[in-house]
Parts: structure tokens; sequence; C-alpha cells
């Protein structure tokens, strides 16, 4: 074991509570309200070369306003604005998304989504929902409870993969389902190795460059 390994796995026993403890907060998610489930979605749906934080006050401030689920993209864009990169194309992801869950009055998005096969259901989210690539997809089923068998492969995680000789090079696109599947693989094998769990791993790396541990 190299001296790198066996320094985060040195952080990962001190930060192990906080890991364990937010993701106690995401698990039961995917089974409570479609509302929730829904603002999960939007916010990843937000966060492609975005900083979260600024995506999650957004998030949250259409939510109180009611423009979440009843706005129209006009009325989106300028909660938007300043906060999110291409801000016009993110409003117009969140309504797409919305027209496919909503039935009436009512978000009906357990009755679309089969959460008992987390690989299915992440299948159709990149396949039906406009926005959300394997990425994204993983990133909103970790933030429902689902994350345990996927990985989300953000710019923190590649860095630190290539960090810890998982992958050998950084890919200039993680378009290709070929590829991320691939460097998943890579990252499970690597997350038995060390003896982290996978969702652990993301909140990890993500705790370590940032200072603390958020979605």
């Amino acid at each position: 074991m190299t001296p790198a390994i066996k320094k985060l796995i040195v952080e990962y026993k001190k930060r192990k509570p906080e890991i364990k403890k937010r993701l106690e907060d995401f698990a039961p998610v995917h089974k409570g309200k479609d509302e929730d489930i829904f603002q999960e979605m939007c916010f990843c749906l937000l966060t492609a070369n975005a900083n979260a934080l600024h995506c999650d006050k957004a998030i949250r401030e259409l939510r109180e306003t009611d423009l979440l689920f009843n706005g129209k993209a006009h009325q989106i864009r300028p909660k938007l604005r300043g906060r999110v990169r291409f801000h016009n194309k993110k409003a117009d992801f969140i309504i797409g998304a919305r027209k496919l869950f909503k039935d009436g009055k009512n978000l009906c998005v357990k009755e679309k989504l089969d959460f008992k096969d987390v690989f299915k259901v992440r299948e159709w989210l990149v396949e039906n929902i406009k926005g959300l690539g394997y990425k994204e997809a993983s990133h909103f089923l970790r933030n429902i409870g689902l994350g345990k068998d996927i990985a989300i492969l953000d710019r923190h995680i590649l860095k630190n993969l290539k960090k810890y000789n998982v992958i050998n090079k950084i890919p200039a696109s993680l378009g290709s389902r070929k590829i991320y599947l691939d460097i998943e693989e890579k990252m499970k094998i690597f997350s038995k190795k060390v003896n982290i769990p996978l969702d652990e791993m993301d909140l990890l790396f993500w705790s370590i460059q940032t200072g603390f541990i958020f979605k």
C-alpha cells in the first residue's frame, strides 16, 4: 500500500462519522415526497460546470416561490442567472423534466421510476431526461439514497482516481457510456481494495478537496 493510499485511509477514518451521517440524510428521500425527489433531480440538472452551493440556493428559492413546480422557463431563468452556467438551457431542462413527471397538478416521480433496479433507472434517466448524463443521473440517485453501487464521476473524483493510479489519465469527455462504465468499474475495484464504500468515497474526495461535506 502506497503512502498516499495510507494517508487517504487515515483521512477516511477521521471523516467517516460525518460522511455516514450525510448518507443517512439521503437514505429515505426516494421513499418520501415526490416533490423532494424532483427537487434533487433539478439540483443535479444544474450542477454541471457550476458551484453546488449556488445551485442548491437557486433550487431552494425556486421551490419556496413555487416556480420549481409551476413556473415557466422565463420565470425560472432570472433565479439561475449569475449562479448557474448556461442558465437559459438549464431552465429548459427543468421544464422538460417536469413535463415527464407531472400528471395534472401532481408530480408522479415514484410512479414512473423503478427504484428497485438502480442501473435500469439510471439508463432510463439518461435516455429520457435532457441534461442528465451518467454523472448527473448517478448524482441524483445518490442524493435520494440509491448511490451504494454507482459512481459520480465528477472532476474531483477523476482527479483523485488519477492521483491514486486507478486511471492512467482523465478522459477529455465522459459522454461515452462505455468510458463511464469502465471507469466506474475501476473505481469499484479500488473501493474494495481500500475498504471504503463507493458512496462514501465520493464524499471523502469532495470533503478533502473543499474542506466540507455537502452533496
